[in-house]
């Protein structure tokens, strides 16, 4: 049986969730599917002699792009990856469910999902009881209700899970889900696709990627701040909203605009130049080492004038897209800082190669 965690929500697992789509109560009116495939057909693949009617809704993907057709290729053919399938299903249709495709592994993007499944969540208890589950129902439904808890009741990651755990005792989130969760609590409850934590945590997702082996397309950079409309835009913005000038790093050759304030990740310093030595002699200074290195480069998001970034390579030059100046270095596998962070992966732009301007 499902466990109630707040009024008119339910944690439990597939089984649960299977129950009552072929059940007549009326006690259920939102089911939340958290599985690996977002289509109904994985009741049935888990359990044969199951037959659950749907009749599709919508299915939306990733960028806000709706569908309704079974083909999961956009016009220019590239493959879109679904981000919710919303249907009504069970008897009589009376159902409405959302399967979000999500799997329980440390490196899955659990902040992407984190928006659709809460605002599915808020809207579903004011018109009915919501069940919220994955297979077991322990990792990833037991995140999403954790992410739900902290939002609406302002609550830390680890006093919200402390709370789902009163009424569910044997939940356990994955440690990446838990890593995340410690992010949307940092961000203030909200996903801030500005935030340098939002930013880091995307470039390790596009590392985890491109350590996988697949294909790095341009669409996942940062918009190239050098072509008129992004440049246009961020004007119009600083003017409407009363915002203060905005730095910019411009190729100190041509003066193309290479990168934005927000564009930048940022990292903690190291230990300067003792963090290369072989040996390192510890003494009273060396916590405050790193006060007297500034760091002699920027590391940014790949961007979409990154063209060697695109084609696959594992490191390489950053030229500038106008004069072809090197501006910079790449490397999936990281780079060191002059200050001695690691960052990975690092898209690196010397300052030497860059002039800092205003827009």
């Amino acid at each position: 049986m499902p466990y109630l965690v707040r009024d008119r929500l339910f944690i439990g697992n597939i089984n649960d969730a299977a129950e009552i789509l072929q059940s007549e109560s009326t006690e259920f009116t939102f089911i939340l599917s958290l599985l690996s495939s977002a289509s109904i057909t994985f009741f049935t693949e888990w359990r044969s002699s199951l037959s659950i009617t749907t009749k599709e809704i919508r299915k939306v993907y990733v960028g806000g792009s709706e569908s309704a057709s079974k083909s999961e290729d956009d016009a220019s053919g590239k493959s879109q990856k679904l981000l919710y399938a919303l249907e009504y299903a069970g008897k009589d249709l009376k159902l409405v469910r959302m399967g979000v495709p999500l799997r329980d592994m440390e490196s899955e993007n659990l902040l992407d999902y984190l928006d659709v499944c809460l605002d599915f969540i808020d809207e579903s208890r004011k018109e009915g009881s919501v069940l919220v589950h994955c297979f077991a129902g322990v990792s990833r439904s037991a995140a999403i209700i954790t992410a739900y808890l902290m939002r609406t009741e302002q609550l830390s990651q680890e006093d919200a899970l402390e709370s789902l755990r009163q009424s569910c005792e044997f939940v356990c989130p994955n440690d990446g889900f838990l890593d995340q969760l410690k992010m949307f609590e940092e961000m203030g409850f909200k996903i801030d696709h500005a935030s340098p934590i939002y930013k880091r945590f995307q470039l390790k997702v596009l590392g985890d990627l491109y350590n996988r082996g697949e294909r790095i397309d341009s669409s996942k950079f940062g918009a190239d701040p050098g072509l008129p409309t992004a440049a246009i835009s961020s004007e119009v913005s600083a003017s409407t909203d009363g915002a203060k000038p905005m730095p910019a790093f411009r190729c100190k050759k041509c003066r193309r605009l290479v990168a934005l304030e927000e564009n930048i990740v940022g990292h903690e310093p190291g230990e300067g130049e003792t963090c290369f030595e072989w040996k390192k002699r510890k003494n009273n200074n060396s916590l405050n080492r790193y006060d007297e290195h500034e760091c002699s480069s920027i590391f940014v998001e790949p961007l979409q004038w990154m063209k060697t970034v695109e084609e696959g390579a594992l490191e390489g030059k950053l030229s500038c897209a106008h004069c072809d100046a090197r501006l910079g270095y790449f490397n999936w596998s990281g780079i060191q800082c002059s200050c001695g962070s690691w960052i990975t992966p690092a898209f690196q732009l010397h300052k030497s190669r860059v002039d800092i301007s205003t827009i």
